[in-house]
């Protein structure tokens, strides 16, 4: 779909105007920055907890406080999901957008900051408070702003943009995190940035008519905007939400609980006579392959929107939990060297992070106008209070046992997912819900 013709025959883009692509780049660059922001603190944080801990990285210290820091940050994001769901549904897309955008770029800089671990946890649980929010109103935006025929194209450009968020902060930590000069505090610091693109949606972005109409409705009283209680009260806005929450604390896990440890595991490996094959040091390998890793994501996300639109959401969620079973403990044994990394973690990228492209079609498609924030951004997020557990329990598995064996034993979770999908509606060539 992404390529050639929908299903109806019509080319995605044929008919759109200037002002959906405006609004398609905004919403990715505010995605793109958000992942951003989230994939410098993976690739910091262990020198940067090493140094506040003032311990060697490979000290079983780092490992322990780097999975308690991390599940912090993302019980700040299944927060500020949950939060910023209502508020993106209550104020407006466009507004929640600029107030998230804030909170995790501002927050992102104040780490370069920190003095202790644990003001390096609090800075990190602000900044997640934006990260989880920016999603569910972006994603809300777009789906509302594009036709039918185009969303599930638009949404998975927007999820895949997500990757090259990811390879930039692996360029940022290769030019500026690898440097003896600079270092964890000014990778931090370059992470305040995004913060500029809150002008252009303060000038240029209006809320979609959708919204619009909803907010005209909810003011005579008929219905609530972003009402909480109707996602549980309501028969069919209650499956789906538990169907949401299970599909992504699936992927959580498969990727926050294993995916992103994927730095310690190329640092575990590399040696003095690799590192003197490759004339780099350590942290220029591991950005490398990271960047790698996530060129793999962005065509995965995108492989997963042109899957569901002929196959279905639900067979290309079974496709991806399937491929994910294999190809994650796969890379966790396997990986040796550097080549190793360079052959499989695009692979272990291109399935674990296909499963967001899917959040990204799926969720908006669930819910009306009136709780598509609040729908997408619990689903999305809150899921990752369950899915704490995942990082938590990679660390003390990786002190215990090691990182192989904590990286293939959690990789059961992805059975989680083929049980979950039989309950799944399928929401293929069906208009969004009202």
């Amino acid at each position: 779909m992404l390529k050639g013709e929908s299903l109806s025959g019509e080319r995605w883009y044929e008919g759109l105007t200037g002002y959906h692509f405006l609004v398609l780049v905004v919403a990715s660059l505010g995605w793109a920055f958000d992942t951003m922001d989230q994939w410098l603190f993976v690739l910091t944080r262990q020198p940067a907890l090493a140094s506040l801990l003032n311990a060697a990285p490979g000290d079983p210290i780092v490992a322990k406080y780097t999975g308690i820091v991390q599940a912090i940050f993302i019980f700040g994001w299944a927060t500020g999901g949950f939060l910023f769901g209502i508020v993106g549904d209550k104020i407006g897309r466009t507004r929640a957008m600029m107030i998230t955008i804030l909170l995790y770029a501002g927050f992102t800089g104040i780490t370069a900051l920190s003095q202790t671990w644990w003001d390096f946890a609090i800075y990190r649980f602000l900044c997640g408070l934006g990260v989880g929010g920016e999603f569910a109103a972006g994603a809300a935006l777009v789906a509302e702003v594009f036709p039918e025929r185009s969303r599930a194209a638009a949404l998975g450009i927007m999820q895949a943009s997500s990757a090259l968020g990811n390879i930039l902060a692996g360029l940022i930590n290769l030019t500026i995190g690898a440097s003896p000069v600079l270092g964890w505090r000014y990778v931090y610091a370059v992470g305040f940035f995004p913060a500029l693109l809150v002008f252009i949606i303060r000038l240029f972005i209006r809320e979609p008519e959708r919204w619009e109409r909803a907010k005209v409705v909810a003011a005579s009283g008929v219905e609530r905007l972003g009402n909480f209680a109707e996602l549980f009260s309501d028969r069919r806005w209650r499956r789906n939400t538990i169907v949401g929450v299970s599909l992504v604390t699936v992927g959580v896990i498969g990727f926050w609980g294993i995916g992103t440890w994927s730095p310690d595991l190329l640092r575990s490996v590399l040696n003095p006579q690799n590192l003197a094959e490759l004339k780099a040091p350590t942290e220029r390998a591991v950005s490398i392959a990271i960047m790698m890793q996530n060129a793999g994501a962005f065509f995965g996300i995108l492989a997963w929107a042109w899957l569901a639109e002929r196959i279905g959401r639900r067979g290309a969620f079974a496709c991806s939990f399937l491929l994910c079973l294999v190809v994650v403990p796969l890379t966790f044994q396997s990986v040796n060297s550097f080549s190793d990394a360079l052959l499989l973690f695009p692979l272990m990228g291109f399935f674990t992070t296909s499963l967001f492209g899917g959040y990204a079609v799926y969720f908006p498609e669930l819910y009306p106008t009136r709780l598509r924030a609040t729908g997408t951004g619990f689903c999305y997020n809150v899921a990752r209070y369950l899915a704490i557990a995942g990082p938590y329990t990679f660390g003390h598995l990786r002190a215990a046992y090691g990182i192989r064996a904590a990286g293939s034993i959690l990789s059961l979770v992805f059975l989680l997912g083929l049980f979950v999908l039989p309950a799944a509606p399928e929401t293929k060539g069906k208009p969004l819900p009202e």
